[in-house]
């Protein structure tokens, strides 16, 4: 982040869901693969990995930034910070679909308003 939000190092750090190599297996795709994630409040194109930590089957973790704040609730309940934890998504195969740049995520869901 600190190097610049338009950067392509902070799409590559933040354009993405980290899943469990069961999610990924049953998804029938390969790591690396872009994946829409969809919510309630909205849908994102990222780029699945595999996770981290776990094993977490049925967990994705994508990091604090614009890709995340496509699929949350808006309402901050006053805190002034969306509730990131627990939003309930659906993870489909994109791969022909790009991860969108910070600039041109922003401006898409600006023009989506």
């Amino acid at each position: 982040m600190e190097a610049g939000k338009e950067k392509e190092n902070y799409m590559t750090s933040c354009g993405l869901i980290e899943l469990d190599q069961a999610d990924i297996h049953q998804l029938g795709i390969m790591k690396n693969t872009n994946v829409r994630v969809t919510s309630k409040f909205g849908s994102v194109v990222v780029k699945a990995i595999l996770a981290t930590q776990g094993p977490h089957p049925g967990l994705g973790w994508i990091p604090m930034g614009p890709w995340a704040n496509m699929l949350v609730d808006s309402n901050t309940y006053s805190t002034g910070t969306p509730t990131f934890k627990g939003t309930a998504v659906t993870v489909e195969p994109a791969e022909n679909e790009q991860v969108l740049s910070s600039i041109d995520l922003v401006l898409k869901s600006c023009n989506d308003v």
